[in-house]
């Protein structure tokens, strides 16, 4: 068992943590609107090594590689946000559904759900993707599609086990709609689950567009997308620019981690019992 003072210090340390990885993120977002787009256009300043007029480098077309990766980024960003916003929409729906109205339909979503676990992600993605016809519609519907499942069962449990409270018991002997009871009941006892499984789901979206992107399944070759800005790389990578993919990919990562980060430290402050810390 932590004292208080080390429960206290690793509070801190977590929370530090927390500001330490928004505020990276919130600086991504900054730069990507401060830095101009001038520098996406073509030039004569090709392939250049990194150096202090252009930090990342260029590209075989003379463009900035650090405003094509952060404004990349923030592509990556907006899509992740409301790609994980759709899903977790999808998920909640889902879990209420399968918790209050029945075993029929607790059923009928439980084998949904395992239809959608047991088929490859990334080939289901694709599929998905390929049939919505690719581009930014194709992507938003291609992850969300996949991406609910595991949030859906959490709220699943959780709603079965608050269904039987005394508080929602008396709203129904009042006669309440299970629809009234999910919107004044459950959904503001499980909001903070929910915002958590937000938060999770964020880097795994990210890196699943980026690997759409890559294979082509994405976004058009003029978008400055980070799995777009890799694809290109690597038909270069072979001739000594390292840093077509090493920057890129390395920003990428950072970006993933961090909200890994942010989701990992909410969960434990909001749920302490849950960690072993």
């Amino acid at each position: 068992m932590l004292s208080v003072q080390e429960g206290l210090n690793v509070r801190k340390k977590m929370i530090l943590s927390l500001a330490f990885s928004s505020g990276f993120l919130l600086a991504i977002l900054i730069f990507s609107f401060w830095l101009s787009s001038d520098n996406l256009r073509l030039s004569s300043a090709k392939n250049l090594a990194p150096d202090l007029d252009h930090i990342f480098g260029t590209d075989w077309l003379g463009r900035d590689m650090f405003t094509r990766t952060i404004k990349g980024l923030r592509l990556s960003l907006t899509l992740g946000a409301f790609t994980s916003l759709l899903s977790v929409l999808i998920a909640t729906a889902m879990g209420i559904c399968a918790a209050t109205f029945g075993k029929a339909v607790d059923a009928a979503i439980s084998w949904l759900i395992d239809l959608f676990i047991g088929m490859p992600h990334l080939v289901f993605m694709v599929l998905i993707c390929f049939i919505a016809g690719g581009g930014v519609y194709g992507i938003v519907l291609g992850i969300s599609l996949t991406h609910w499942t595991a949030l859906a069962r959490l709220v699943r449990s959780e709603v079965l086990q608050i269904k039987n409270a005394e508080y929602i018991q008396i709203s129904k002997s009042y006669g309440k709609s299970a629809w009234y009871i999910a919107r004044k009941h459950i959904l503001p006892t499980i909001f903070p689950q929910i915002m958590i499984g937000f938060l999770l789901m964020f880097p795994h979206v990210i890196l699943h567009e980026a690997a759409l992107t890559f294979l082509g399944f994405g976004l058009s070759p003029q978008t400055p997308a980070v799995g777009i800005i890799l694809s290109e790389a690597m038909n270069h990578i072979s001739t000594g620019k390292w840093w077509l993919v090493v920057f890129p990919g390395a920003l990428l990562v950072i970006v993933v981690k961090s909200f890994d980060s942010i989701g990992e430290k909410l969960r434990i402050l909001m749920e302490p019992a849950s960690s072993n810390e």
